[in-house]
């Protein structure tokens, strides 16, 4: 499908973002989708959402990881950036983020059943979308 039709038949654009919630021991935060959910279910996936219009996307990724894990972070620092058209067509851009934590207390939202602190080569034989592949391997490859 051509881009530039896509972008002259009004199709919806969107910016979402997730964070790799890092503890102490250096494992991070995966959460599984519920089997209801409107996108890749059972999927292992991160805290974050969508940037509502006009919300600044810090203050927007600490209050998603607050809502849908209980966890307050410190050092939130954007690493990465992925971009691709749904199967709608529409276009959607993902910023992501590390951060990090000092608690363990993990509260779920209604949105994931289950949860598991992981290191980087154990989430990558999880079952995960592409594009959190991409930022995994983006991540073994910085150097703090």
């Amino acid at each position: 499908m051509n881009k530039s039709r896509l972008l002259a038949n009004n199709k919806s654009r969107g910016i979402s973002q997730k964070a790799f919630v890092f503890r102490k021991d250096g494992t991070f935060l995966t959460m599984r989708r519920t089997k209801t959910a409107p996108s890749n279910p059972l999927n292992w996936d991160f805290p974050g959402g969508d940037i509502e219009f006009g919300e600044d996307p810090k203050s927007s990724m600490t209050r998603e990881i607050l809502e849908e894990t209980g966890l307050s972070i410190k050092e939130l620092r954007p690493f990465d950036v992925e971009g691709h058209i749904t199967n709608k067509g529409d276009y959607w851009i993902t910023i992501a983020y590390k951060a990090f934590t000092n608690s363990d207390k993990i509260t779920l939202s209604w949105e994931h059943d289950l949860y598991k602190w992981v290191t980087l080569d154990e989430f990558l034989r999880l079952k995960i979308p592409k594009k959190f592949r991409k930022f995994a391997k983006t991540l073994k490859s910085i150097k703090n």
